[in-house]
């Protein structure tokens, strides 16, 4: 049996955009912005380093490795790379640049997630990643635009749709997975 701990992930992600929503809608522009940081810091530290385990040791099967992996760990990056942003008072266009690119991997991993029918809720997780990557893409716009209230509320819409999508996705994953691997047992050393 391998390791997986996707749900972890999935909850994270979920936490995270609503978390990012609740800044775009909330903090862009505000001058309390070191209340954000601890958040931040967590989501990111959590996305990071399961990312980056699993993008370099790929312990589940297939191509999920990819598809959550990376995008988390672009996603963590990310995430902790705004909470040093604002700790240190920088400005976060340049974090947003980097989103927009980030932004394009999900875009095309929701796309090819559907198109390929990676799971049996394909659609919904696609979906998911799509909403996901449509907020990195628009990041460098809104954050230049950062007074465009009608920006920052469509923003802070698609990140909570997609908050909810993966979050119930992680549920229900975390659901399966307690009935799934209730028998495994770790080999005999």
């Amino acid at each position: 049996m391998f390791i997986d701990y996707v749900t972890l992930m999935l909850i994270n992600l979920a936490a995270g955009l609503v978390l990012l929503a609740a800044y775009v809608y909330f903090g862009l522009g505000t001058s309390n912005q070191r209340r954000w940081i601890p958040g931040f810091g967590v989501v990111g530290a959590i996305a990071l380093v399961t990312g980056l385990h699993m993008t370099f040791t790929w312990p589940i099967p297939g191509s999920f490795n990819i598809a959550f992996g990376e995008t988390t760990a672009l996603f963590g990056v990310l995430f902790a790379g705004t909470s040093l942003t604002l700790a240190m008072g920088w400005e976060l266009i340049s974090l947003g640049i980097y989103g927009f690119f980030a932004g394009l991997v999900s875009l095309l991993i929701g796309l090819r997630f559907i198109n390929l029918g990676l799971t049996p809720i394909a659609v919904p997780a696609g979906i998911g990643f799509i909403l996901v990557g449509l907020g990195g893409v628009f990041a460098a716009l809104t954050l230049y635009l950062k007074e465009n209230r009608f920006l920052r509320i469509i923003g802070a819409i698609v990140l909570i749709v997609a908050a909810l999508i993966f979050g119930f996705i992680g549920l229900a994953s975390y659901w399966v997975h307690l009935a799934n691997f209730s028998a495994w047992q770790p080999m005999p050393k």
